[in-house]
């Protein structure tokens, strides 16, 4: 995803990608990743430095749990607008970093997912969530993804929970052959997350009533889906007057 948005940003007529930051790769060319990027630049291995040396506008991170709040700390502090891919943050994270935003006036933008179609996704469950009493998600990601359920799945069923007020249907299972079979819960609503190669980042929310059922449905072939997201989230970020979590707060911006 760091190459892809690397690449994304350097093809973008309205943006200069100043730099990358990888302690796996430091030290390498950044042209190595990004054809067409600045040659003499070179991938660093430490963001606090990067940041002072290369002064860029917006940081966009796309790591993982265990390091994106340290980095998020780090670019706030210097006054650099973030843009946030990385999921599984806490409600205790988001109020964090909340935090850090107000106290710095420097804006930052976590999405759970990027993808346009995902985001659509997330409202049309929002909007059916109160014409049904039952309602499950089930998300399916590659098999290398860090967390789970996925952050989609997470703010999907916050989503449906806010627009229900009263909660969905949560019928007993008399015998529970095997433990969690019926998946976690959140937001009151059962979530099931696959991990399997062949996929990228897909999602079902299946919403049941008298006699039918609907399944509202989202399928992500290629990371490249997310990239129009990313490149909106960029434009827009440095507009916000703090955080703002989710996607769907730009597009009606």
């Amino acid at each position: 995803m760091g190459v892809l948005v690397a690449q994304t940003v350097q093809a973008a007529d309205d943006m200069v990608l100043v730099g990358g930051v990888d302690p796996m790769g430091a030290g390498h060319e950044l042209s190595q990743y990004v054809p067409g990027a600045d040659p003499d630049l070179k991938v660093s291995g430490h963001l606090a430095g990067a940041l002072e040396d290369l002064t860029p506008d917006v940081m966009v991170d796309f790591t993982s749990p265990q390091v994106v709040m340290g980095n998020l700390e780090t670019a706030l502090k210097a006054g650099v607008a973030c843009v946030v891919g990385t999921t599984g943050f806490s409600d205790t994270d988001l109020q964090l970093v909340r935090k850090w935003c107000q106290s710095r006036a420097t804006p930052a933008v976590i999405a759970p997912n990027f993808s346009l179609g995902a985001v659509l996704m997330m409202k049309f469950a929002a909007q059916a969530a109160s014409f049904f009493e039952y309602a499950e998600i089930i998300e399916y990601h590659h098999e290398a993804k860090k967390d789970s359920p996925s952050g989609t799945a997470v703010k999907t069923a916050e989503m449906m929970a806010a627009a229900r007020p009263n909660g969905f249907a949560d019928p007993p299972t008399e015998l529970q052959r095997v433990p969690g079979c019926r998946g976690g819960v959140g937001g009151g609503v059962h979530i099931h997350a696959v991990r399997m190669q062949g996929y990228v980042a897909n999602q079902d929310v299946l919403f049941g009533g008298p006699g039918e059922t609907l399944r509202v449905s989202h399928v992500t072939t290629s990371r490249e889906s997310f990239m129009p997201g990313v490149l909106l989230a960029i434009r827009k970020v440095r507009e916000q007057p703090g955080l703002v979590y989710g996607l769907e707060h730009l597009l009606e911006a």
